[in-house]
């Protein structure tokens, strides 16, 4: 038997970014985990995981939004270009694998099929399912599978995961990654944080 210590945040958002990157680095270290992928919107988040953790071997920053036009977001500091260019490069400079592509379980186009029709897809529901327990989990477990398709990971081996809801990180979990095709395979080992009430 183990007993680890799991940082649980009051309530979900960007304001935990910091908390939730430094129970990630700790635990990394205890378990000797040497890759990481995580959700960022603008870039920001990747860049922050790569200056936290200079350590870690693969650091990969999922981008979970394929879009046609500028789009910004809204950040404390303000409205920023999402991806904002000048971040994502730095964290590309720092060693950072960027991939942007749609989400593994929403935003497809099972998502358009939803929209004009109706109905769940599976998708959509294993989806659902995941948010019960936070934002953060569903969009941990889509990055994952994600940066597995995109040939960035040692499926060998351990990964820390992190999203979040509204900007920042706010949820940390240690997975077996798997690939979208074998997505059963996919196992959440533990978590590392998480909010305990969710703005999703």
């Amino acid at each position: 038997m183990t007993t680890i210590n799991v940082t649980y945040h009051d309530r979900a958002g960007i304001q935990n970014t910091e908390a939730t990157l430094e129970a990630a680095k700790q635990r990394a270290a205890v378990l000797g985990i040497k890759q990481l992928v995580v959700a960022t919107t603008t870039g920001q988040m990747a860049l922050a995981c790569a200056e936290t953790m200079p350590e870690m071997e693969t650091i990969v920053g999922v981008m979970m939004h394929a879009v046609d036009k500028e789009t910004y977001v809204r950040r404390p500091g303000g409205l920023i270009l999402a991806p904002h260019p000048e971040t994502v490069e730095k964290a590309r400079v720092k060693g950072v694998k960027i991939y942007r592509g749609t989400h593994s379980l929403m935003g497809a186009v099972n998502s358009a099929l939803q929209q004009k029709y109706g109905g769940w897809s599976s998708e959509a529901l294993i989806s659902a399912a995941y948010m019960s327990i936070s934002t953060g989990t569903k969009v941990a477990v889509e990055s994952v599978l994600m940066a597995a398709d995109a040939g960035y990971l040692d499926m060998q081996s351990d990964v820390i995961s992190m999203g979040g809801w509204c900007g920042g990180a706010d949820t940390a979990v240690v997975i077996k990654p798997a690939y979208s095709h074998s997505f059963f395979d996919l196992r959440i080992l533990e978590f590392i944080a998480m909010p305990r009430h969710d703005g999703g």
